[in-house]
């Protein structure tokens, strides 16, 4: 008869152990685990902590007595394994009721998981820090919450444990703050995903403080004083410590088992270690890469399950082999759902692993059914079509598209596999063409050539001599924002606008997602263009662009208590932080007057139903628009900033977004037995010039009242048009290739600020470095200073492009901080200003 010892339960060693009696019923299995627990739920601890798992119990998957029952099993809880004798096939145990006793073994398989990490920082043994491992810490954790005085808590770690506590603490009432030392939270996703998670929790109240580690912690009071790497102090009355694991296998060093470099435990594919009869499975063992096929280390439940099955399979001479981890997990961010399998880019690139990548925005499922909502796929493929990662993110169906894409890497598919699919459709679940059919379309057409794709970082590096950057959104989705330099081509007029297209050029195309620019890329390419299209379009080029609010987290009562500076406010609080308060309370009980539904609708759809329906709405009267494109939560705002109507109000619920708009200026409102009425409106204090003239005293004055506009933290928009360009040009000559006519413009104007003329007695220069020396004299700055203060304030200096091209100056002639505008720019900056000078 076998006997056989178990180290740790959980997931691989309960897993193990429960297959073993079912291959044998007659061995000897003995399971040792150091706590009171031998299988709970450790993935499910942070939502207990957070209330959304309301009973203790249901945390506990097994306990000793019913394994017994169930399997005859003898679990021995409360007994530490303390060192492990491979030579003569013995452990000593540490036990709470027997004390130290030896139990001899033909078989041992070790489990021993891994152990939070606590490096020495100053002030990490205070009992206001916590770590998260198993049923007493959540127990030490939920207590310390539930006394009720609890305001602030700062999470150090930003991997899947930091950000679900995170999570739940902000669904506990708490004000939270989540702190990551590497640039980004969640390692498994790359950087222009995982965008998606911290915006989600930025915008659920949750600080994010990134590229910042812990220096030190301080006690104060009754809480502590996190003292950041940067400086920067975070007050709070709990710290939950989330940085990261390690292998719990101190115990071993001296058993004759071989490790990696990370004290990991080296075992074969059988799970066998170097020493005969002794396997490990779970958390402390080092495995293989399924994708690039190295070793490395992945603490997941399901796989440590699969370990331990194969490692009872081979002790009973069924020959299992465990063949990699791809690493295929998921996350709840508040309504946000992340996942991700294979490997990332970073981990490819330090592979010097080649690949490709594509993005795409498709719904979960049809978009005219209610419930559709969009999500955000990554694929990582390589020359052959072999799938090497995927991400994804969205409030519905992401589990399924990347268990899907999961599936197919498992069976060595490819993107070729992908595109076959035949997967379950109707139009709650998903579109006849599923969002994993669509991947592999776009996979396909980049490998063969009928698509050449470019990423936000070829968008930011380009040449802008060599090529020309085109959006081919409609007029109103460009006008809400688009990437600075490009012009609008709407994908409908791209066939008759060709002309003004340089063939000469290699041609930049973006949409919203990718769809329309593949489009048009397809027919420019037709005409004989060289066209690149950005993959996953400008929503991917933004989300690549966020950046978390500063965080300033201070005691209750204090200055920046929980603030996100920068920032209006968290949506879960942006109603109750609301001017208007009690009519977002009303409108939300039913006070409007119109309710649109645009969920399902891509970009530009959300928006334009609404311009739509606005237009047939009476002054002050309110609609209410649900809708599931995520990106309408910053569209919206802009387009009623842009069209002079009042957002009221807007939130995040379950994947849509609920906004309350209503119609003409912004205005203070009063319930009055459930109507609605306006009174007073906003007026608008921006303030625009038009710079024409180009004299020394004119520009002069120009820019003393856009400093001076400025200084009273107003918005500033200076338009250079005609000779006032010449106030831009830098002094220094730019060698740019011109024709005959551009070359005598430019040597006979002025080249920048030092050689303007006056308007009045400039005889002959001497006019002009009079002013000068006065100026000096009585300490005016130069038009030089002026310019840069402008600059560095933030006042917009725009410079015509139509009096650019008149008068022959190119960009590269112009000081560095102007923008290229035309007359539509000037206008929607005018049309927000009170104050219109032309100078």
């Amino acid at each position: 008869m076998k006997k056989i010892l178990i180290v740790g339960g959980v997931a691989g060693g309960a897993s193990a152990a429960a297959r073993l009696r079912r291959l044998d019923e007659n061995a000897e299995i003995v399971l040792f685990e150091k706590g009171e627990y031998i299988s709970f739920a450790n993935c499910g601890l942070p939502y207990y902590t957070g209330e959304t798992i309301q009973k203790r119990e249901k945390l506990l998957v097994q306990t000793p007595e019913a394994m017994k029952a169930s399997f005859n099993i003898d679990v021995r809880v409360n007994s530490e394994v303390i060192t492990v004798d491979t030579k003569n096939k013995k452990v000593k145990v540490n036990s709470k009721d027997k004390g130290k006793y030896e139990e001899n073994y033909d078989h041992l398989i070790l489990s021993p998981g891994a152990s939070p990490i606590k490096p020495p920082i100053p002030g990490i043994q205070s009992d206001k820090i916590f770590t998260l491992r198993n049923i007493p810490d959540t127990d030490r954790i939920k207590a310390y919450v539930d006394k009720g005085n609890i305001e602030n808590a700062v999470v150090i770690g930003g991997g899947y444990i930091g950000v679900e506590m995170a999570e739940n603490l902000k669904e506990r009432g708490l004000n939270v703050a989540l702190v990551e030392a590497a640039p980004h939270i969640l390692a498994p996703f790359d950087s222009e995903m995982v965008t998606f998670a911290e915006k989600e929790l930025e915008d659920n109240g949750v600080g994010i403080v990134l590229n910042d580690g812990v220096k030190e912690f301080k006690e104060e009071g009754t809480g502590l004083n996190v003292i950041l790497n940067s400086g920067k102090a975070l007050y709070a009355d709990m710290v939950i410590f989330a940085a990261g694991v390690k292998p719990d296998t101190e115990f071993l060093k001296e058993s004759g088992i071989e490790f990696g470099p990370k004290g990991h435990i080296i075992v074969n594919n059988k799970m066998e270690t170097n020493i005969e009869g002794v396997y490990a499975v779970g958390d402390a063992i080092e495995i293989v890469d399924f994708v690039n096929g190295s070793k490395t280390a992945i603490a997941l439940a399901g796989p440590a399950n699969k370990q331990g099955r194969i490692a009872a399979d081979n002790i009973c001479g069924l020959n299992s082999i465990y063949k990699g981890t791809m690493g295929t997990a998921i996350i709840k961010v508040f309504g946000l759902t992340g996942s991700s399998t294979g490997n990332n880019e970073r981990t490819l690139k330090s592979k010097n692993i080649p690949y490709k990548v594509i993005y795409l925005h498709p719904n979960s499922s049809a978009g005219y059914y209610p419930g559709a909502a969009p999500m955000t796929i990554k694929l990582i493929f390589n020359n052959e079509g072999k799938i090497l990662g995927a991400q994804a993110f969205g409030y519905v169906g992401v589990d399924k598209r990347i268990d899907d894409i999961a599936v197919t890497m498992r069976l060595q598919g490819t993107i070729y596999d992908l595109e076959e699919l035949e997967l379950a459709y109707a139009p709650p679940y998903s579109s006849a063409k599923d969002p994993v059919n669509m991947a592999g379309f776009i996979a396909e057409n980049v490998l063969s050539g009928k698509s050449e794709v470019i990423f936000p970082e070829d968008i930011d590096n380009r040449d802008k001599d060599k090529t020309q950057l085109v959006d081919v959104r409609t007029e109103l989705e460009y006008s809400n924002g688009n990437i600075e330099g490009s012009i609008n081509i709407s994908s409908v007029d791209i066939r008759a606008r060709m002309n003004e297209l340089d063939k000469n050029k290699e041609i930049l195309i973006y949409c919203q997602v990718g769809l329309r620019g593949y489009i048009v890329s397809r027919i420019l390419k037709a005409n004989g263009f060289k066209v690149k299209n950005l993959t996953g379009g400008y929503k991917t080029y933004t989300m690549s662009k966020f950046k978390p609010r500063d965080v300033v987290m201070n005691k209750k009562g204090e200055d920046g208590f929980m603030d996100l500076r920068g920032r209006e406010a968290s949506v879960s609080l942006e109603s109750n932080l609301n001017e208007y308060k009690e009519v977002d309370e009303a409108y939300k009980k039913g006070y409007f007057d119109k309710n649109l539904d645009a969920c399902g609708l891509c970009c530009p759809g959300p928006l334009m139903r609404v311009n739509a329906d606005i237009q047939n709405m009476k002054e002050g009267e309110v609609l209410k628009v649900t809708a599931s494109d995520q990106g309408f939560y910053v569209d919206i705002k802009s387009w009623c900033e842009r069209t002079d109507n009042e957002l009221v109000s807007r939130e995040k619920d379950k994947g849509n977004i609920i906004a309350f708009i209503r119609k003409g200026n912004k205005s203070k409102v009063t319930q009055n037995n459930g109507s609605v009425n306006a009174c007073t409106t906003q007026q608008k204090d921006n303030k625009t010039l038009v710079v024409f003239s180009g004299d020394l005293d004119k520009a002069l004055a120009s820019f003393i009242i856009a400093n001076g506009a400025a200084a009273m933290g107003k918005k500033v928009t200076m338009f250079f048009t005609f000779w006032g360009l010449n106030i831009l040009r830098k002094h220094e000559k730019v060698s740019v290739s011109k024709g005959f006519m551009d070359s005598m413009f430019g040597f006979m104007m002025p080249r920048g600020a030092k050689r303007l003329k006056l308007s009045k007695m400039n005889m002959l220069g001497m006019g002009t470095k009079m002013m000068q020396m006065v100026m000096k004299n009585k300490n005016v700055s130069s038009l030089d200073e002026l310019i840069k203060s402008a600059i560095d304030s933030g006042i917009e200096i725009v410079a015509c492009q139509m009096s650019m091209d008149v008068m022959g100056l190119k960009q590269e002639e112009l000081i560095d901080g102007v923008k290229i505008g035309g007359v539509g720019y000037y206008l929607g900056e005018a049309e927000d200003s009170n104050v219109n000078l032309f100078i």
